[in-house]
């Protein structure tokens, strides 16, 4: 097992934040566009029952291409998450290591 370099996870970190940070905000933009777009959806649906106007705002091509841009924006979010934690599980890893070794050099002391 390779040693844990600390200094380069920590770089990892900073390096990933801000990409993290624009995904996580490009993930909730789109949620929340997500109920602009089908009231819009709806009132341009030309039928006045608002469970046929749900019906075809669901429907809607624009509406599919929206999910899967969020679909989109929920993996970039998600990868971006999970590398910032194994960076982080590497430094506690990392410290726990130091903490056993330094209690082993007492021992043997």
């Amino acid at each position: 097992m390779k040693p844990i370099d600390p200094q380069a996870a920590l770089e990892q970190m900073w390096k990933l934040a801000p990409q993290y940070a624009e995904a996580k905000a490009n993930r909730i933009h789109l949620e929340e566009f997500t109920r602009t777009l089908k009231a819009t959806l709806m009132k341009a649906s030309g039928v006045d029952a608002i469970g046929a106007q749900e019906r075809e705002a669901y429907a809607h091509p624009d509406y599919r291409t929206h999910l899967d841009g969020l679909r989109a924006a929920v993996e970039a979010e998600e990868t971006l998450r999970w590398r910032l934690v194994a960076s982080q599980t590497a430094v506690d890893i990392w410290r726990s290591q130091n903490a056993a070794n330094r209690m082993i050099d007492r021992s043997a002391a």
